[in-house]
Formats: structure tokens, sequence, C-alpha cells
């Protein structure tokens, strides 16, 4: 005997869709890669303040990433300094050369 189901479409009633699933799996690995957290920590917080973290951790990661930039290209105001005879460190005492 045949049976025929009433409803034609997904069964996710019981359980997480693929892509859903794929979306938590993204914020584990970045917390653990990026943020330094163990996947239990990141497993236990609940959804609303684990997406928080996730957009804040974006955030900070972009804001740094413009800085570097920044200080790269030379526009990091007075943090640059180039190196001249007057401004050279010192050698350490006991090398040879170091005159103390």
């Amino acid at each position: 005997m045949r049976r025929n189901w009433r409803f034609r479409s997904l069964r996710t009633f019981f359980g997480l869709t693929d892509e859903y699933s794929e979306h938590i799996y993204e914020q584990f690995f970045f917390l653990k890669y990026s943020g330094g957290w163990s996947f239990s920590e990141a497993y236990n917080l609940p959804i609303g303040l684990r997406e928080w973290f996730v957009k804040r951790l974006m955030k900070q990661l972009k804001d740094e990433a413009e800085a570097m930039q920044k200080a790269s290209k030379g526009q990091g105001g007075s943090n640059t300094q180039t190196l001249s005879a007057q401004n050279q460190p010192g050698a350490p005492r006991g090398w040879p050369g170091a005159g103390g």
C-alpha cells in the first residue's frame, strides 16, 4: 500500500536546514579563529549575543586593517620617523664598538 504525504513542503520541523547550520558553523569558526574563543564558549552563547560579538569583531578587524593600511602609506601622522645619524639607537653595553 502506497502512502501519500499530505504536505509537499520540506520537513524542517525536527531539525535545522543545511544553510542555517552552515551559517552557525561559520560564526563558530570566525569566533574561534579570529577572536580566540573556544568552541564551547561560542556554542553556549545566546544567539543574539553571539551575533553581536561576530559583528563587533568584524568591525574591529576592519578598523585595524584600515589603520595598518594608513600607516603603510605614510598617512599615520607623527608616528612615522626616519632614522639619521642623530637619532639612531646606540649599541648595547658590552657589544664591540659600544664604547662602554
